[in-house]
């Protein structure tokens, strides 16, 4: 492999990617030479911590992995096969903007920041730990999963996402480090020490300590909770401080695979129940589970979880701190360039918040107050492509059931629908009518076990578990039957 990939062979106006380095990166490390000392000492205990919290047992195997040599969109991830303590975690900016201004709040039409402002320091520093402690979390939720992978393929899935989700903490780290001086080295190290559903050192956000016991709850979460780690970095995207921005426009890059992986998971667990229940000519969710599929019913169900455990990871619904993230430039809203308004400095908005009585009422706040919740809209909106995908295969079979998502006022824990009891369309109800019908809404322990029996390792190339179909296409022109993973 050649040293370095630079603009005379991409015909772009590309930084110049330094592959051979201890730490591969294109943020020219060798001339920082403490920054690049300080990154390296934090290099061994990231290895360490993915030995002891990465994907269980997988360490010596060879896996067909893509790794990121280059940040354009056009053939920036080389294809081959390497163990996963091997693999080239680096760090990775997408190409400076020359005269990029910053694009909405307060400051809009100044220049963008290179350093960060000492007045917005800490708020920095802080949105930039949540965020990095996402990353680790989801490789400490999924590590037990390569043991009951339903195919080779879904093996190599499985294991790039956690690769990537390594290479989005290195990403984080850099920015700690090099901005936040002795505090930024200390929070780096702090990363390495919270645990996923650890009583003691939790991660941050909640979503992020639950478990991911079985695959159908790993596909739904690539493909929720994946994506709000989208419409976050999408968020950071816009923001006035440059580095941020140009470092998460190049992990959407790589973050758009896991949410593939998400949508076509649970679009191949469909199929594959649609096809039994054509043979069997019945819809009846015993029948089917006795015949090894998930039932539809079911699939809704978790669906319900996953999407609502993901909603309350934008916030509450009306929030200063989110007003003070967009009129100071730190945060925008994603793709910032399509609202009409930039500034929002005296418009509202309308949510829908609890009357007290058991009803609803709307109530008008500041539309800079209402940035959550105008990016958790945004969200949903993203949510229902796939799930039309879903319901166009269930019409296609000529099955009468549709997927829906329920409302964002359902099963919340953050927001002025906190500890609110409502149906799946949003109205409040009691807590009676509630525990009455959660086992409707949501996974009972019994859906959750069931589940988990399916799960059985498939190491075959080609050959899939019994609950799932084949993908429609195998990796990098590779067919199904490829060996993505060398057991």
């Amino acid at each position: 492999m050649n040293r370095s990939i630079n603009e005379t062979q991409t015909g772009r106006n590309m930084s110049t990617i330094d592959l051979q380095a201890k730490i591969p990166n294109n943020v020219n490390l060798g001339e920082n030479r403490q920054l690049q000392r300080a990154l390296e000492h934090w290099q061994p205990a990231f290895l360490n911590w993915w030995d002891e919290m990465g994907p269980s047992d997988f360490k010596a195997k060879e896996v067909y992995l893509r790794t990121a040599i280059g940040v354009d969109a056009q053939g920036w991830a080389s294809y081959g096969y390497t163990p996963m303590p091997d693999y080239r975690w680096g760090i990775f900016m997408a190409d400076r903007e020359e005269n990029r201004k910053i694009g909405f709040g307060d400051h809009m039409g100044q220049d963008v920041w290179q350093e960060v402002p000492g007045e917005y320091r800490s708020t920095f520093r802080r949105l930039i730990v949540t965020q990095g402690d996402t990353e680790p979390a989801s490789v400490e939720q999924q590590r037990m999963l390569g043991h009951t992978a339903p195919s080779l393929y879904d093996l190599r899935n499985l294991f790039q996402v956690n690769v990537e989700e390594g290479r989005h903490l290195w990403a984080m780290v850099y920015l700690l480090h090099k901005y936040f001086g002795r505090d930024g080295r200390e929070e780096g190290e702090a990363l390495l020490e919270r645990r996923s559903g650890q009583q003691d050192n939790p991660r941050i956000l909640q979503a992020f300590n639950e478990e991911t016991p079985d695959w159908l709850s790993f596909f739904m979460f690539t493909y929720f909770t994946d994506r709000d780690g989208k419409f976050q970095l999408k968020s950071f995207a816009e923001s006035a401080f440059d580095p941020l921005a140009r470092t998460t426009r190049f992990m959407l890059t790589e973050e758009a695979h896991h949410m593939f992986v998400g949508e076509t998971g649970v679009g191949r667990v469909i199929k594959r129940t649609l096809e039994v229940m054509k043979e069997l000519d019945t819809d009846n969710p015993d029948t089917l589970r006795k015949a090894g599929v998930i039932d539809l019913p079911t699939i809704q169900r978790f669906m319900n979880f996953w999407f609502t455990s993901s909603l309350d990871l934008f916030g509450s619904e009306a929030s200063s701190n989110a007003a003070n993230y967009f009129s100071n430039g730190i945060k925008g809203r994603p793709d910032e360039a399509k609202f009409a308004d930039h500034v929002e400095a005296d418009t509202e908005m309308t949510i829908d918040v609890p009357d007290g009585k058991g009803g609803m009422k709307k109530e008008t706040i500041s539309t800079r107050n209402g940035m959550n919740e105008i990016t958790r809209l945004e969200y949903v909106k993203d949510c229902n492509v796939g799930v039309t995908r879903w319901n166009m295969a269930i019409k296609r079979a000529g099955v009468d059931f549709e997927l829906k998502l329920p409302s964002t006022r359902f099963r919340r824990e953050v927001g002025v629908w906190s500890g609110v009891p409502t149906d799946l369309q949003g109205n409040p109800i009691t807590q009676a009518e509630f525990d009455a019908n959660k086992h409707e809404w949501l996974p009972s322990e019994e859906d959750v076990s069931f589940v988990k029996s399916l799960m059985h390792r498939v190491t075959e190339p080609g050959k899939m578990a019994a609950w799932i179909a084949p993908p429609d296409r195998g990796i990098n022109a590779n067919p199904v039957e490829y060996e993505y993973v060398k057991l």
